[in-house]
């Protein structure tokens, strides 16, 4: 134990709250919850039974601090928002992974429509999902639509809106509350009954298909009647998924945890409605004291990145924190669940395929985690004693311009922290200043407003540890300027030239070069390439935006407000360009004058063009 450690520990508080672990260069390594901190933190110090990832966090750090909480609940939220603030190497930070589509309905609206997203927002609305396993969200869609004759369009409507109905109404898959055809009673009576069928009774909507189907094939509609014999076997896919001994109204994530005491992963098995929807995996290194430690922190990281809260959570192992872990989602998301070990049963047996799956995934990711442990918390060590950096670049910044012929001039902030891309973090600026396409002059602009908000101690902008520079020796110059005007000492500083890779530094009139399959340079070059692409993207919308705009501009009367009315009723400019005067009249604010001028505009434009 570190001499100059133990007076702190032996005036630890026996109250609840959040200790923070602190390496070498101040930088936060880790960060946990306790019940009593005086036990908790001792815990990490002294003799006994520790794993490995335990003890090599232990041997990292230099320092620690804690701060006092009035309760268990309230240590647990300010543990999250230190994590999510500080990102900490030892602790589990899971990275979005492959997003899965999710069906979202907002019953606050008076007609509302079921939508497929790839997200879950806490605004209210109602999700279903996600799908994966085989089911298709679209397809479910499809057969609400085609069942229940609900709408798909995105207009906005009202209970006394008067649109002209679409394709959709006559060929009889829609009710058409645009245009008054049915009333609200009626039509939320099908939303309930396609609410029905998402908690898994599906008896209902097989038999309106199954009706269907046999009226067109009477009536020798059989191309019809195909399409709907294909609904009724995506149906009969989705029953495939069921689960027969648990209750269709039961809503579950099975979460079963696997380690071999250094590396862990998890196995999450969704259920929804009954149903068996698939399943995520994830794998990682943390310095949690026990596995079932690991396990709750896991829960509270995989729920904060938004998704859907089920109304069980069933674990394979017994968490001493599970009343509060319950406490903790009813009180940030309002939501009541139940935490449980299964002990027998359907669940029991869900939590055994979820472990039998994570300690499979976990045989073969070890290797991938160790490659991406080269490529990232290794490199940025090696970086720092290579380029004889100050201390660890836990947070890396690298900036771009982009530009054609000094128009549209923007500049392009991304952040890696440990080695891997902060999408999160990522800025991006106009450049307000600068004449022309001179990228230097830019370069300083950007770094100088940034470094201001940074003085400002602005929240989302943190201090970086490493500030890299795509190009050359005069980039590197320009902006060690501004950091020499505003006082700036505590940021290293380097470039990186495309040409024959070279890092230049501060600290050298010569380059540094590194071999190609090095994996510092490696890093180097992600970071350099992935502010490249942002600052592309970022210059070519709005480019585009500016074109978009453009042609509509040239109409006389047209402001904004007429301008994003007439976007959000058609879509494009080339749906407005194709209206007819009646339709253009029927735009919020669009009376007759200012629609014959547009539908003159792109008419005569169009018969000069020779169309």
């Amino acid at each position: 134990m570190r001499v100059d450690l133990q007076d702190k520990i032996r005036l630890l508080p026996k109250n609840p709250g959040v200790y923070v672990m602190l390496g070498a260069s101040g930088e936060v390594i880790y960060v946990g919850k306790a019940k009593n901190l005086k036990n908790r933190v001792t815990q990490y110090f002294y003799d006994g039974v520790k794993t490995d990832k335990v003890m090599a966090m232990v041997a990292n750090v230099v320092d620690f601090y804690y701060i006092i909480t009035n309760s268990e609940a309230d240590a647990l939220s300010l543990e999250n928002n230190l994590i999510k603030k500080n990102k900490p190497k030892y602790n589990i930070l899971l990275k979005d992974d492959k997003t899965y589509p999710y069906i979202k309905i907002d019953l606050k609206k008076p007609f509302p429509r079921f939508e497929i997203v790839r997200s879950i927002k806490r605004d209210g609305a109602r999700y279903f999902g996600p799908f994966m396993g085989g089911i298709n969200a679209k397809e479910i869609v499809e057969i609400l639509s085609s069942a229940f004759l609900l709408r798909s369009c995105s207009l906005p409507l009202t209970e006394n809106s008067k649109k002209r109905e679409c394709l959709e109404y006559h060929i009889k898959r829609c009710l058409g509350p645009c245009n008054g055809l049915c009333t609200k009673e009626e039509y939320m009576n099908r939303v309930n009954s396609a609410l029905d069928f998402l908690a898994g009774n599906d008896d209902e909507a097989e038999e309106i298909l199954t009706a269907k189907m046999n009226l067109f094939a009477q009536n020798e509609e059989f191309e019809l009647a195909l399409a709907y014999r294909d609904k009724i076997k995506s149906l009969k896919k989705i029953r495939e998924k069921k689960i027969t001994s648990l209750n269709r109204f039961i809503s579950c994530d099975v979460i079963s945890i696997a380690t071999d005491n250094i590396h862990s992963a998890i196995n999450v098995l969704i259920t929804r409605g009954g149903r068996m929807q698939g399943g995520k995996y994830f794998a990682f290194e943390d310095a949690s004291v026990s596995v079932e430690e690991c396990l709750e922190d896991f829960i509270i990281r995989f729920y904060d990145k938004n998704n859907e809260i089920p109304d069980e959570i069933i674990v394979n192992k017994e968490l001493s924190d599970a009343s509060l872990l319950e406490e903790y989602f009813k009180n940030n998301f309002g939501k009541k669940v139940s935490i449980l070990c299964a002990k027998q049963g359907v669940r029991k047996q869900l939590c055994d395929m979820a472990e039998i799956n994570a300690k499979d995934y976990l045989e073969k990711s070890i290797e991938k985690i160790k490659h991406k442990e080269d490529m990232t918390v290794s490199a940025c060590k090696r970086l720092q004693t290579l380029l004889g950096l100050k201390k660890y670049p836990k947070r890396m910044e690298c900036y771009d311009i982009s530009n054609i012929s000094g128009v549209d001039k923007v500049g392009s902030m991304v952040v890696f922290t440990d080695g891997v891309k902060d999408a999160e973090q990522y800025r991006r600026f106009k450049i307000k200043t600068v004449e022309g396409a001179d990228d230097f002059a830019s370069l300083k602009e950007v770094l100088t407003r940034r470094i201001l908000r940074m003085q400002e101690q602005e929240e989302k902008f943190l201090p970086p540890d490493l500030i890299i520079i795509d190009g050359g020796k005069g980039q590197l110059s320009a902006v060690h300027e501004v950091f020499l005007e505003l006082g700036v000492n505590d940021i290293e500083l380097i470039s990186l030239a495309k040409k024959q890779e070279e890092i230049f530094t501060l600290n050298s009139e010569d380059p540094v070069l590194l071999p190609k399959n090095d994996y510092c340079l490696r890093l180097l070059q992600r970071i350099r390439d992935e502010a490249h692409r942002f600052a592309i993207t970022y210059h070519r919308t709005l480019r585009q935006k500016r074109s978009f705009f453009s042609q509509l501009n040239e109409i006389e009367g047209l402001g904004k407000k007429k301008i994003n009315a007439l976007l959000l009723r058609f879509g494009s400019v080339a749906e407005i360009a194709l209206a007819s005067l009646e339709e253009l009249k029927e735009v919020e604010g669009i009376g007759e004058k200012h629609a014959k001028t547009i539908y003159s505009h792109f008419h005569e434009k169009g018969e000069k063009d020779g169309r």
